[in-house]
């Protein structure tokens, strides 16, 4: 008798299991991919984005998850670290390929971005890299899309501020002895010659590896520069390179057009880092909505602290999910996403106001092959970015 009862009971608990299982599988599985470095110096580019992404599909999913066309989905990241070498980021991409993924955030540097063109072209991939060379975004290439506001838009629009505000006239580059860098600074020095800024140096490299700066730094203070900046300097490096120039007596500015990591300026240059300028996230206290500060809060909560980068990060997701919802054909057909862009626009949810998501780009690449998102310029004070203006960009 006790074991009929006991068959019975666990017959029912079967059922319910299997009823519980089946309205937890109900909703199918939207895998979008993650392609970038989240280890070695420049990881904090990369983990912003992983957490970015796990942050806002965890939150989806909580909601009940995205409904595209008749269907309801939750939202699945499938990330791998390339480790900054394009080798790997080519592996990355395949493997995407193989998983059926057609949209891929990353890769987050230029070598890394390039490299994985040919994989998403023949595989029909849209990927978001976090990397600048025009050739990417340019006709004939079509299947990548700029997830932020490249240094050849934000350069100009710093230099032109510290021109007008802070006096600067003559500006010197520094750049490691790598192609993301190089590019770089080859952009900002033409950038500033032609907004009339003298350059006094724009020659000196370093190895990445460098530990020691003071060498490869002394020529450069001694052209006494108004503004010295690191072209596309890691977060590892920034805050080395700061403390080396401060130590050496240099008094100017400091800038780079890449985003940068508060905790690593401050754990690594102090109070030396104080006044150092860098992209920010897109987004400020005043320009944030509440689902902005929400996404902080949730990010700050699965992974114990922020990064500001994230608040640029946030978007790549954002804009997959939103122009698939405007037509579900695209989840399994880039074409069909690529038409969609040029006509795009739906509601920011990160910004306050009547601010919309759309793409953008044609005065830079010839077609809409970048993500809208406001250009903010940050200066590092007393372990925390504040913001010094704010720009956009087509």
């Amino acid at each position: 008798m006790k074991r009929r009862h006991f068959l019975a009971t666990t017959g029912v608990l079967a059922l319910a299991l299997a009823a519980g299982t089946a309205a937890w599988a109900e909703n199918a599985k939207l895998k979008i991919g993650f392609v970038g470095v989240t280890s070695g110096p420049a990881a904090a580019w990369g983990i912003s984005n992983q957490r970015s992404m796990e942050t806002r599909a965890a939150w989806l999913n909580e909601l009940g998850g995205v409904k595209i066309g008749d269907t309801t989905y939750d939202i699945e990241i499938v990330p791998f670290d390339d480790q900054k070498d394009p080798k790997r980021a080519i592996a990355g991409m395949e493997k995407m390929a193989q998983d059926g993924i057609h949209y891929v955030v990353g890769p987050n540097v230029d070598d890394g971005a390039a490299a994985v063109r040919p994989v998403a072209e023949q595989n029909g991939i849209m990927y978001f890299p976090y990397a600048f060379p025009k050739s990417l975004y340019e006709p004939p290439a079509s299947n990548a899309i700029l997830g932020m506001v490249a240094n050849y838009q934000s350069g100009p629009a710093i230099y032109k501020y510290l021109m007008e505000n802070k006096g600067v006239k003559k500006v010197a580059f520094i750049a490691g002895n790598e192609s993301d860098p190089l590019s770089q600074r080859d952009s900002g020095s033409a950038a500033a010659k032609a907004l009339g800024l003298e350059v006094v140096s724009d020659t000196v490299t370093y190895q990445m590896d460098t530990t020691d700066f003071t060498p490869v730094l002394l020529p450069v203070i001694q052209t006494a520069p108004d503004l010295l900046v690191l072209s596309g300097v890691s977060p590892a490096n920034a805050p080395q390179l700061i403390r080396s120039a401060r130590e050496l007596g240099y008094t100017g500015l400091i800038s780079t057009e890449t985003a940068q990591d508060a905790a690593v300026l401050a754990e690594g240059a102090g109070e030396l880092a104080n006044g150092f300028i860098s992209v920010g996230g897109a987004s400020t206290p005043e320009l944030a909505s509440d689902t902005m500060k929400e996404f902080v809060k949730r990010y700050t909560d699965m992974f114990g602290e922020y990064n500001d980068e994230s608040n640029t990060k946030v978007y790549a997701l954002e804009y997959i999910i939103e122009t698939l919802k405007a037509n579900p054909a695209a989840i399994d057909n880039v074409d069909e996403f690529k038409t969609t862009m040029d006509t795009f626009s739906a509601p920011n949810p990160f910004m306050v106001g009547d601010a919309k998501l759309s793409y953008v780009g044609t005065t830079s690449f010839g077609q809409k092959r970048q993500v809208s998102v406001p250009l903010v310029v940050n200066e590092f004070k007393d372990g925390k970015f504040e913001t010094l203006f704010v720009a956009q960009v087509d």
